[in-house]
This record gives C-alpha cells, sequence and structure tokens, in this order.
C-alpha cells in the first residue's frame, strides 16, 4: 500500500526502522546523483526485482 509521506518521517523511517530507500530513476541517473544508501531498482524493473532485493520486514520508501 502506498502512502504519501514528507522528509520528516522518512528520516524517522530511516533511523527508527531502517527503512529501505529505493531510487526508481534509471540507473544512469542514480549514477549520478542519489541519497547515499539508496538502493536503484529502475521503475520499470521494480515488480521484477523488489522481492529479490527488498527485506520484507522492514519498511520501503520509493522516490
Amino acid at each position: 500500500m502506498a502512502t504519501r509521506i514528507w522528509r520528516d518521517e522518512v528520516l524517522r523511517l530511516i533511523r527508527d526502522e531502517a527503512a529501505q530507500l529505493v531510487e526508481v530513476l534509471p540507473r544512469p541517473e542514480y549514477e549520478d546523483e542519489h541519497i547515499e544508501g539508496a538502493i536503484s531498482i529502475p521503475l520499470k524493473s521494480l515488480d521484477r526485482e523488489a522481492h529479490e532485493r527488498l527485506d520484507r520486514e522492514r519498511p520501503v520508501v520509493v522516490y
């Protein structure tokens, strides 16, 4: 279930719940600039890769 959240909540999720950050832009754009610690899973690959690369027990923040 997708829920829009703001920056302060993202920071709290990372700090308190070890949230996983997922960058969905194409990999070349990810390589140019991304938030430290973010995982690159391009939007076109999200359905295919998410179940293999993400921990289901931790929150996920997609941007």
